[in-house]
């Protein structure tokens, strides 16, 4: 199915398409994706309910606000969804039930999306792979291959045709990365741009949640759904008034910065696939006008150990019940126990690490208005090629050499997205390879409409090859 939520939406609300026959063909592609493991829960009846809703707001004439209409939209495993499990893809917590409904789920099914079930997550979302109990999550561009981490099943599903969107969430790169290994369109968006109060806190506002796609306009589409604060947010920042139209807009000339240097490692091993995708975007872009140049490393990788103290801190956190430890993945195991030796002051001159190397990437990298870099620093990795449960130490330094530019944007709060460019044949296949741009905080619009003006100029498969039908 290569219909867009765009069109999708549009045609539900002018009554052209009923929102309860797309919601039926796509459970449908639900059953005939159930080998990709992307999906750790359906639920039918919700989702028929959701859409006969929908349909019966059509045909009052209310459908107006539902800019989402009749879209088959998945939530990720870890957010919160009243009635449905909610485990944190973790065994420990099996048996737990959502008593609410996370924020974003909710201005999703707000704008008229049709929850069809949960999309498969690792253990709390802390890997870069999703590999849980129940099975890995594979790309549908070649099933040897993981869909990467911590969004794997929404990025799947997107990938292979199932739904045209899934809500997503990024921590370290948890929207792009599996963004990258599947071939689709994956936004992480400027802290402070999407609320997730009242059901969770900010922190340290690493994460961000939003939405994978196969168009840069369907994501702009859910990211106007999703924009705004509440009273009660920690971060704070002003929404555009449409995402969607900014995709539209001539984007002025921009100067790009080019990085294809690993930042946060000093033993990452970039493939000249993912140079080579970096590089050859950075030539497209001065085509169409804009000015080009080197982009400097904008931190030591040592530096980069504030993050590390926060994420495992984050770990050493997750409330989990008394006996079931056990349960957790080694790699969960070993973060929390790496977080419990982080003290307090520690963890406050974490913070303000983090705020001195936000200052330092935004002097560093003030001359640019966005810097292209390769999304991950190989291929999409094969199963396992990652997981090491016996060396939980190794298997967290193989991640990072893995995903050596993701996580800056995380720490400094700027936009960054994902985008399919490019593809390569490895070892036999063809694969997807992404390339990341990272634009400066708060300025969404433009770097969705830099991404729409690429999209255009250089189209991706929105399907990967044999799915879809």
């Amino acid at each position: 199915m290569d219909v867009t939520a765009v069109e999708i939406a549009a045609r539900v609300r002018a009554g052209e398409l009923s929102a309860l026959e797309v919601v039926r063909a796509a459970l449908g592609r639900v059953r005939g994706a159930e080998s990709l493991g992307a999906f750790a829960w359906v639920d039918e009846e919700r989702a028929l309910a959701q859409a006969e809703a929908v349909d019966a707001a059509v045909a009052r004439g209310e459908a107006g606000s539902l800019t989402l209409a009749g879209v088959p939209c998945p939530i990720k495993q870890l957010a919160e969804v009243e009635g449905l499990p909610y485990t944190g893809g973790s065994l420990a917590l099996e048996g737990n039930v959502g008593r609410r409904t996370d924020a974003v789920a909710r201005r999703l099914v707000e704008a008229g999306t049709v929850t069809v079930g949960l999309t498969t997550a690792p253990e709390f979302g802390f890997p870069c792979y999703t590999e849980p109990a129940s099975g890995a999550v594979v790309t549908p561009w070649d099933r040897s291959r993981g869909a990467g981490g911590s969004s794997g099943g929404a990025a799947a599903a997107v990938a292979a045709g199932v739904v045209p969107i899934a809500h997503a969430s990024d921590g370290g790169g948890s929207i792009r990365i599996p963004a990258s290994s599947c071939g689709v369109v994956g936004l992480k968006p400027s802290r402070g741009l999407v609320s997730t109060l009242p059901g969770r806190v900010a922190g340290p506002g690493l994460v961000c949640d939003g939405v994978v796609s196969r168009t840069v306009r369907d994501t702009a589409l859910a990211l106007d759904a999703l924009a705004g604060n509440v009273p009660g947010d920690t971060y704070l920042l002003p929404r555009s008034p449409s995402y969607l139209r900014a995709c539209d807009e001539a984007p002025r000339r921009l100067r790009i910065g080019l990085l294809v240097r690993p930042v946060i490692s000093e033993t990452a091993s970039v493939s000249p696939e993912c140079t080579a995708a970096a590089e050859e975007t950075a030539g497209w872009l001065e085509t169409m006008g804009h000015e080009v140049a080197p982009a400097p490393v904008a931190f030591p990788p040592e530096r980069w150990a504030a993050f590390q103290a926060l994420w495992t801190t984050g770990a050493a956190g997750v409330p989990v019940p008394p006996g079931r430890e056990g349960l957790l993945t080694p790699m969960t195991r070993w973060l929390r126990e790496q977080g419990r030796q982080v003290s307090g002051t520690a963890f406050a001159e974490a913070l303000g690490a983090v705020q001195a190397l936000t200052l330092e990437v935004a002097e560093t990298w003030a001359d640019f208005d966005v810097v292209v870099t390769p999304t991950l620093a190989r291929p999409p990795a094969r199963v396992g090629e990652l997981r090491d449960d016996d060396d939980p130490a190794g298997d967290f330094g193989a991640q990072i050499d893995y995903t050596p530019w993701t996580s800056i944007a995380n720490l400094t709060g700027r936009p960054s997205v994902s985008l399919p460019l490019h593809r390569a044949t490895v070892e036999g296949a063809v694969l997807p390879i992404g390339v990341m741009l990272t634009g400066r905080i708060g300025e969404d619009s433009a770097l969705l409409g830099l991404a729409a003006h690429l999209e255009a100029e250089h189209p991706w498969p929105l399907v990967a090859p044999g799915w879809g039908g």
